[in-house]
């Protein structure tokens, strides 16, 4: 009687123990959760950063705080300077759109006689593109409603955006503490890997900041590349909105559909209106911008990590659906580790289990046709 009493005693100070701990740690991740993104993204930035932090801190002689600094404003200022670019563009064609509504100088062509034997929606959109040609005002006030729930849809996503340019300065920052402290930030993650895996967490550790640079340079850093790129080639031949259509681009490119879903009807475009040599070398630069992904992900995404390739694409892309552009990195690196993990346990099993496993084999092979392993 005494023996259950202790034991009753010890459980349900356990479970009381237990109860603590975890409504303490609920309450500590309540706390962070609205810094987790940023803190995230702000590991995932000194990772990728770390090799050019090491070569600017050889260069100002071994002082981290100031190498750190510098990456910083760097990071924030090639992050503000796209920005205000894509919001000058867009305020630009705001303002433009809206002065030729006013002024009547806004006009839209007539459409071709092909659009009215179009299924399904020709004959709609023939009649009122002939009235939008013919009073452009009369048909914009047609579809009010609808302009107005885009026009309501447009300011809620730019104001979504501005909170993640807002998020992603703070990100930047945190990731230059993070450098700034990176030998203890390296080592503090070896260690939680160590006591997380055993002996091979700090196997796995180096594995997930390898892959972390690896999906950067391979899926966000080729998105930046060709959006830039075709950003350059819109502005160069004049196209309204180029910064609207270079965001779309980086993020078709990220999302691996690529650019040619944007690029094609701006060539259309620009072959319609554009003259003939711009043109020309407009679909040239266009051609090439849209392929060069097929020649820098097969070269930048799989360098340094020991895994197939497709392991870290699923990964990034099914995180990317699952969790958005955070989970690119986050999807690739738990998918890779947990491919490692399920490797090491597949090949991870006693010899004699695997001696007994073979031995049917090497009896069957001993003994003549017709009879079974049975038989005398």
């Amino acid at each position: 009687m005494i023996r259950q009493k202790e034991v009753v005693a010890t459980a349900l100070e356990a479970t009381v123990r237990i109860g603590i701990l975890i409504l303490l740690v609920a309450w500590c991740f309540s706390i962070i959760q609205p810094f987790f993104i940023p803190i995230a993204w702000g590991v995932i930035i000194a990772v990728s950063a770390h090799p050019g932090y090491l070569k600017l801190r050889g260069l100002f002689g071994g002082r981290s705080g100031l190498a750190a600094t510098t990456l910083v404003i760097l990071g924030i200022v090639l992050l503000m300077v796209p920005a205000v670019m894509l919001s000058a563009t867009l305020v630009d064609t705001a303002q433009g759109l809206a002065k030729g509504l006013q002024d009547g100088t806004l006009a839209v062509p007539p459409p071709p006689d092909s659009v009215r034997d179009w299924p399904l929606v020709g004959e709609a959109l023939s009649t009122f593109w002939s009235q939008a040609s013919g009073n452009l005002m009369a048909a914009v006030q047609k579809i009010a409603p609808q302009l107005k729930a885009v026009g309501g849809w447009l300011l809620s996503t730019a104001a979504g955006a501005g909170f993640g340019i807002l998020q992603f300065i703070v990100a930047i920052i945190i990731a230059g503490v993070f450098l700034a402290n990176a030998k203890a930030s390296g080592a503090f993650a070896r260690t939680l890997a160590v006591r997380l895996a055993g002996e091979r967490g700090a196997d796995f550790a180096s594995l997930a900041e390898a892959t972390v640079r690896s999906v950067t340079r391979g899926i966000l850093g080729v998105a930046l590349i060709q959006s830039i790129l075709a950003g350059i080639g819109f502005m160069a031949i004049g196209l309204p909105g180029a910064g609207l259509w270079a965001l779309l681009c980086l993020l078709l490119s990220t999302v691996q559909i690529g650019i040619f879903p944007i690029t094609i009807p701006i060539v259309i475009y620009v072959l319609a209106t554009a003259d003939t040599v711009p043109a020309i070398l407009f679909v040239i630069w266009s051609l090439f911008v849209g392929s060069i992904d097929n020649v820098l992900k097969p070269i930048l995404l799989g360098r340094g990590v020991q895994v197939p390739m497709s392991v870290i694409f699923v990964g990034a892309i099914g995180g990317f659906i699952t969790s958005g552009i955070i989970g690119l990195f986050v999807g690739a690196v738990v998918l890779v580790l947990g491919y490692k993990l399920f490797l090491a346990w597949l090949h991870d099993f006693p010899e004699s289990s695997g001696d007994a496993a073979r031995q049917p084999t090497r009896e069957a092979e001993v003994r003549p046709p017709g009879t079974s392993i049975g038989d005398p």
